[in-house]
């Protein structure tokens, strides 16, 4: 694995339970800004064993990438809810659920709500 590769699993790994971040957001955390469509890639290519949470990855309107109604799309907005997180259609409120905002609120403040 690259370290450009290391670097975005690691971004995605530390996205904490009932938080979203963008694809871009994953870019620019893991020192690779601009490079949304690497991350999206990547997470196509998922070493074999190794554990993401790859549901907490949407595009930067806060959208479900996946074809709505396909088999992802459900897993993804199951997992999301499981996790307390808000999804209507297919959409996640990233002022309240991203990490996109505010460093210190995202890795330790609570959801608004």
């Amino acid at each position: 694995m690259n370290e450009a590769a290391a670097r975005i699993y690691a971004a995605i790994a530390a996205i904490p339970r009932g938080r979203v971040a963008s694809y871009g957001a994953i870019a620019a955390r893991a020192g690779l800004p601009g490079r949304a469509r690497l991350v999206g890639r990547l997470l196509g290519e998922v070493p074999d064993g190794m554990e993401l949470p790859w549901y907490r990855v949407l595009r930067s309107s806060g959208h479900i990438a996946m074809a709505p109604g396909s088999r992802g799309f459900r897993e993804q907005s199951r997992r999301l809810r499981a996790e307390g997180v808000e999804v209507k259609n297919g959409r996640v409120p990233l002022s309240r659920f991203g990490l996109d905002g505010d460093l210190d609120h995202a890795l330790w403040g609570m959801p608004d709500g």
